[in-house]
């Protein structure tokens, strides 16, 4: 796998994201986390990621999971072949639950899995984006509320990673960073393996190497 895991946005060393990717590469930006804001303030907050990822040197464009709420073999084949375009995935913060009702609805949870097992493929991205791969999402209600999904709520991540990853720790200017810290004890007292990240930290998968950043 090729994974750059970020806690906050690009993280403090986004050059570890370029080094997974081809030169100029194409990257597919997926903001859904954030479906339930103010369609305007959506708007600007894609703008915003997008221009981050220019600055870096890659090719990135919207993949509004939105598109491909239809459920069908037609649809579940445009997505494959649209996403097979990329050499990489950028999946913005938000809500998880939101993140992976998309996810469900336009059949992206069942062919993500696979892309990103492949070495052809990199995944990366922030907060929600992270959260979304562990084997359950379960303990994240503490921080994201669960009443912004519109349709059905899943409690299963994408189960890419067994364990769970908690962003914005000891992150004193993040407005979450309190509520994560209460889903890590839920986490140790449950017994749920998990790696803590602080705003700057990304953790970066590439093959057998794992490393933070």
């Amino acid at each position: 796998m090729k994974l750059y895991l970020s806690s906050f946005r690009l993280g403090d060393h986004p050059e570890h994201l370029v080094a997974l990717l081809p030169e100029a590469g194409r990257v597919a930006v997926i903001c859904n986390a954030i479906d339930a804001a103010d369609p305007a303030v959506r708007r600007e907050k894609v703008a915003a990621e997008l221009a981050w990822l220019r600055a870096l040197g890659l090719r990135p464009e919207e993949l509004d999971l939105r598109s491909y709420s239809e459920r069908g073999a037609r649809a579940d084949q445009d997505l494959r072949a649209r996403l097979t375009q990329y050499d990489g995935l950028w999946v913005r913060g938000g809500n998880v639950f939101v993140l992976r009702a998309a996810m469900a609805a336009s059949g992206a949870d069942l062919i993500l899995p696979g892309l990103i097992t492949s070495e052809a493929f990199v995944y990366a991205g922030y907060s929600a984006g992270c959260c979304v791969l562990a084997p359950s999402l379960r303990g994240l209600e503490l921080c994201d509320p669960v009443e912004e999904v519109d349709g059905e709520l899943i409690w299963d991540g994408l189960g890419v990673l067994d364990e769970a990853i908690v962003p914005h720790l000891d992150s004193p200017g993040h407005p979450e960073t309190e509520l994560l810290q209460k889903v890590v004890a839920a986490y140790e007292r449950d017994g749920v393996r998990h790696l803590g990240l602080r705003d700057g930290q990304a953790l970066v998968v590439d093959g057998e190497r794992r490393e933070l950043v």
